[in-house]
């Protein structure tokens, strides 16, 4: 089970191909990735958004 107060290792978050294997793809590939990198940074940003509002919401639950 994931713990979400205890952090990922930064390494296990920002894996990332070489340039390498980046010109190993087609332009169609690339394009593909960058339309899936796109919807990648729209839901890491949902659940940011998420998990901003709960941490809000407890907040205001505890200031009381």
């Amino acid at each position: 089970m994931f713990d979400d107060n205890e952090p990922t290792p930064k390494s296990d978050l920002f894996k990332r191909p070489s340039d390498d294997e980046l010109n190993r793809l087609s332009v169609g590939e690339l394009e593909e990735r960058i339309v899936w990198l796109e919807d990648e940074v729209v839901r890491t940003k949902g659940i940011r958004a998420g998990k901003q509002g709960a941490f809000s919401d407890a907040e205001a639950v505890f200031k009381k």
